[in-house]
Order: C-alpha cells, then structure tokens, then sequence
C-alpha cells in the first residue's frame, strides 16, 4: 500500500489525503553508502538488488530501488515500537560522551585544550610513535595486565580517542565524528582566533550594542559568516524576530515566548482529535528520523520539543500543514540558541540538565523563527508544492546556460531535475550538507536580500556544477540518481562553504538580471 502511495503522488492529478504531505525522498536513511561509491568502468561491481539493464523512467527506478530511502507504514510503528537499535546507537554515543569528558578533564590538567591545538604534521605523529614505544618500557605490571601510570596516560588521549570512535560504528553507516561535529571549523582542528576574527567580532559587537542597530551593516558584516559568540542575537535580529532597536528587545522577546506557550496550552492538547491526529502521527514519526546521527537530536526532551513546535505551527498554518522536510528547518535554529547557554560539544549535551525557563526560551524562540523564515518559503508546502516546482523549473534553464554539458548529460540519461532537486528545495540542502555547514550557510542567506529564496537558487546551481566531473563520469540513470541523492560532502567546512557561497555570488551578478546570457 504503501509503494502504491508513493507511486501515485507522482502522477498529474493524485490527491494527497489530509493536511500531510510525503515528499519523495526526504526521508532518512539516505542510500546505502555501499552504493554510492565511483569505481572504474571496468571494474564497477553489479549489484544484485539492481537491474541488469537501464530505467527508462524514474518510476522504473522508483520500483527497482526496494524502497532504498523510503519507510514503509508498517515499518513506521516498528520503528517506533522497536527500541533495541536506539538502545544500542544510544549507549555507544553515552560512551563516546563519556569519554570526550574524559579527554576534556585530562586537558585541563595539562593547561591546554587538544581543540585548540594546531593540525598535527607527519613528522610529529612519527615522533609520537617513537615515544609511545619508548614509554612500553616503564609500564607497570598489574594482575598481569600491562598498564601506564596516570602520569603518562594523558599523552595518548587522541589515540584513545581514535580507536573508540572506531568502535563507536555501525554495522552499515559508520558513525562518523565529523556527522556529528558542530564545529564552526574544519577538520583541521580549531586554530585561535586570529587578529582578523577578533577585530570581526568586535565589530559586531559594537553593532549589537549600539541603541538602534543598523541591520543594512549588520547584514553587510553577516554575509561572510557570524562569530559563535554573537550568532544567536544576530540571528533574531536578521530574522525579523527581534527590533532594531535595543530597548524594545526584552519586551518583545517576553511576549512572543508567553504567546508561544499560550498557543500550546490552548492547543497542544488536540493532538489526539480525529482531525489532527493524522497529522501529529506524521511528525511523530519523522522527528527519530531528524539528524539521526547526533545525540543531541535522540534526547527524549529535544524530540518533545520538535514535536510541540511542528504541530504548533502546522495547525496554525492550515493552507500547507505539516510537510516532511519541515522538521529540517527546526534544527539550526535550535542549535544556535542552545550555543548561547552551552560551552562545550553542543551535540553531545543533555539538554536536560538546563533549567526549565531557559529550555522553554529556546524552543519559543525556535519556533518564531522557523515560522519567519516559513513565512517568506509557504508556497514549496502548499498543494502541490508549486514553489519547489517553479524553483527545479528555474533551476534547469540556469543550468543549461551555465554548463551545457552537464544539462545534456541528464538529458542523455534520463534524468529530470525534480528527481534529485526536489529535496535539494523542500530542504534547502539540508540533506546534502553536514549541519555545521548548513548554519554557516544560513549565516549569509539571513544576510543576503531573498536569501532562503531566490540566492539559494544560485547556490544550488553551484553546488551541482560543484560535481561536474563526478556527474560526467556517470554513463547510467541509476548511477547519476544514487550520486545526485549522496553526495560525499561530509568533510565539508567553512572553507568549502565559503567558496559554494562565492560562486553562488558570481552566478548570481552574471545571471541575475540578464535572462539571456548565455542563452541558446
């Protein structure tokens, strides 16, 4: 039942039931990872689980796949109901916790902080095994076991630390210590603030400060990124959430939290109604499915919180309803403002443990902010979805100025834009990009004039040409969608993002405002 479904929202005139809208391919888990990799032509292996010959179309593909990033209904309440896997992803991610903990009290001992250390050479790393064989030698024998003496055990905590996160991983998509790092920097490590950050940073504070904040320089000053330290402020204000000017913010910050609250006692409680429990089964559903590989997200408390402002705000918003893909939204924002309160690793912190007012400004504060940004994006959730449309639309004529190539690459194979754009739009690339790039990525779109809009369009025309080489070196439909749909992007970091961002620009000054350049 559940594939026909599918099937159907795909064709011209198929009515979706209710306010609750599946989006094809938004779902988590994305592809097989097994899949996804390039081999050589002569050595690429045949998988089993796929045809022997090409999909002449993308419903071909669709029932060739066996429901590759799809969940069945009946899958939905196992998953629910079945607790073992998150037990098992849970306890190994405590550990890990555990264990950053544990490196973090060792570095305070020694004065330092290993995230503040410059990237290692090859030749120190060489000189750390010569010592490490040195330091064999004075190990104590205890019951039998060799052990180092506390003195020396500090000195080896990456190398714990490596091994466990190699431990730390499942049996099909390992976990990754770059999925989860929030970090603003890149896999390099984080260097200290240089003399150009700090003079940044200043600068926005002296804009923050000011009594009426000017928001033309602050966006001016935001494009190329927000420092940590100011980007929870910064982004209410560029959001619209929060005035100008500085007298009014308290004021305005206690009535929209106490509107907010105000909206879940009244109606929060109908969640089980006949008319609303279709879409609130929905949300329950997709919210174990948001970021499932951080830790912050699998808290019971933070998956509470999701649940009150999706629903809030799908009740209030009857034209589109709740929307698969909108859960992605919620999640910068409320990273962001839980940044404001934590001082360590964001996503391994138990939110819990915060008191009950500041857990409740968080989520008020999250919830208008989606809802600002939702404002200005409504349409790509209405019926039908005709802003995403229009969006892959204008995506494919801009692509077809841009690179040629690449247009006529799909058009060989078969392949439609809607089939790998659609959620780059419905989810603003959130899918496609680790979520310490999203939020440097939203830190110029809340800068840019239509950021979320009419600027992300550019962007997702450089992200595609981003692949240009990977994409024409694909000579099949499945292989084109399966790369298209998994993009090797989880190493990715303010560098990269920042060049994205800048050709984006450059596309955008050329394209813009002159709807026959380059046309053919």
């Amino acid at each position: 039942m559940a594939t026909e479904n599918r099937i159907n929202f795909w064709r011209r005139n198929a009515k979706v039931p209710g306010s609750v809208q599946p989006v094809y391919g938004a779902q988590h888990p994305p592809l097989d990872p097994r899949l996804r990799r390039t081999y050589p032509k002569d050595t690429k292996p045949k998988f089993n689980n796929l045809k022997t010959k090409k999909a002449s179309s993308f419903h071909e593909f669709a029932r060739s796949t066996n429901d590759a990033w799809d969940i069945d209904e009946e899958e939905d309440e196992d998953f629910l109901g079945s607790p073992a896997p998150t037990l098992t992803l849970t306890s190994g991610l405590h550990s890990t916790s555990r264990q950053n903990q544990q490196n973090q009290a060792d570095d305070t001992e020694t004065g330092e902080s290993h995230r503040l250390a410059p990237p290692r050479t090859e030749a120190q790393n060489f000189q750390d095994e010569q010592e490490e064989e040195e330091d064999a030698e004075h190990c104590e024998h205890v019951n039998g076991m060799v052990v180092k003496s506390s003195s020396e055990a500090h000195l080896n905590t990456s190398s714990v630390r490596s091994t466990l996160q190699k431990q730390q991983s499942l049996p099909v998509r390992p976990i990754i210590p770059l999925v989860a790092r929030m970090s603003d920097q890149n896999a390099s490590g984080a260097p200290p603030m240089t003399v150009r950050e700090k003079s940044r940073l200043d600068k926005f504070k002296q804009l923050l400060a000011s009594p009426n904040t000017d928001l033309e320089e602050l966006r001016k000053h935001s494009w190329s990124g927000i420092p940590r330290e100011v980007r929870p402020i910064t982004w209410r204000l560029l959001s619209g959430y929060l005035p100008a000017n500085k007298e009014r913010r308290d004021l305005v910050l206690k009535r929209k939290r106490d509107e907010y609250f105000g909206f879940i006692e009244q109606y929060y409680h109908s969640r089980t109604d006949e008319h609303y429990k279709d879409t609130y089964r929905q949300i329950h559903i997709d919210i174990p499915r948001t970021n499932p590989l951080i830790p912050l997200f699998q808290q019971p408390a933070v998956q509470e919180v999701f649940e009150r402002i999706l629903f809030i705000w799908a009740i209030r918003h009857p034209a589109s309803g709740y929307v698969q893909g909108i859960n992605d939204l919620v999640t910068p924002f409320f990273v962001v403002f839980l940044s404001e309160f934590v001082t360590e690793d964001v996503e391994n912190f138990e939110v819990a443990a915060l008191p009950l007012d500041t857990q409740r400004n968080i989520e008020a504060d999250s919830f208008w902010c989606m809802s600002k940004l939702l404002d200005g994006i409504q349409d790509n959730y209405t019926f039908a979805q005709p802003g995403i449309q229009n969006k892959v639309k204008a995506l494919e004529e801009l692509v077809s100025r841009i690179d040629e190539d690449i247009h006529n690459h799909f058009k060989r194979y078969e392949v439609e834009y809607l089939q790998f754009a659609f959620r780059w739009m419905n989810n603003l690339l959130m899918r496609e990009l680790p979520l310490r790039c999203t939020i440097r990525l939203w830190d110029t779109y809340q800068a840019e004039a239509e950021g979320f809009t009419h600027f992300h369009l550019y962007v997702c025309s450089a992200f595609l040409i981003e692949w240009r080489k990977e994409i024409l070196s694909m000579v099949d439909f499945q292989g084109l969608l399966m790369l298209l749909q998994n993009l090797p992007t989880i190493h990715w970091g303010n560098e990269e993002v920042g060049l994205l961002l800048a050709e984006a620009y450059r596309l955008k000054y050329m394209f813009a405002d002159a709807p026959s350049h380059y046309k053919r």
